[in-house]
């Protein structure tokens, strides 16, 4: 009895130093993968921030927005399997009529609301034509943050960022449609007195004083 009371307590704790093993690697396991989590999804707010910026940067500069949607769960779905369709009906027609006429519907219906979301926004000034605007009507010198600001509280349906804002003012000075003053380390911009110059798209030409 003494050897086989052994034999248990030796085996008791063999399974307990196993088992506090095992529990021990699977935590550290655990934290790994929660880890990797955390900075697949900080990557991917990061590239869906860029995706932002970049968008809103293509409408400052007048470029139709080409670039894919990104891609969601919904349209990556499996259409589901046709097994009825190959099979006819008790009347010698075919069932697959019937239903190769529903996806056709499906697209034809699905084409309106993409047809006024694109006149909805070919009706709304360009992102150039605010900031042109917005210089004209003001009687000092303003930065780029504070044109952003401006037209963020002016538009709130709109993503207006500095970075895009900057761009933008930077295009205007190349066209001569606006004017940069630098003052120590900040740059401040100003609305162009060249005569009669070329309006922006949707803008009359803004006289000039004498």
């Amino acid at each position: 009895m003494s050897e086989s009371t052994t034999t248990g307590t030796e085996l008791t704790s063999q399974y307990t130093s196993q088992v506090a093993g095992d529990l021990e690697r699977n935590l550290k396991e655990q934290e790994r993968i929660t880890a990797e989590l955390t900075a697949l999804q900080q990557q991917l707010a990061a590239l869906q921030h860029d995706h932002t910026v970049l968008v809103s940067i293509q409408q400052a500069i007048g470029v139709p927005a080409t670039a894919p949607e990104p891609a969601s769960a919904d349209s990556t779905s499996v259409p589901a399997p046709r097994k009825k369709t190959t099979k006819a009906s008790d009347t010698g027609r075919p069932a697959k009529t019937a239903t190769a006429q529903r996806p056709r519907a499906k697209k034809q219906t699905a084409t309106k609301p993409a047809d006024k979301k694109a006149a909805v926004k070919s009706t709304r000034p360009t992102l150039v034509n605010l900031i042109h605007r917005h210089l004209t009507e003001q009687s000092e010198p303003r930065s780029a943050a504070e044109v952003a600001e401006a037209l963020g509280h002016a538009h709130p349906d709109r993503t207006i960022a500095t970075t895009v804002v900057r761009t933008t003012l930077e295009n205007l000075v190349a066209k001569s449609l606006a004017q940069r003053a630098k003052q120590g380390s900040a740059v401040f911009y100003t609305a162009a007195s060249a005569p009669e110059p070329t309006a922006p798209t949707g803008e009359a030409p803004h006289e000039t004083a004498g």
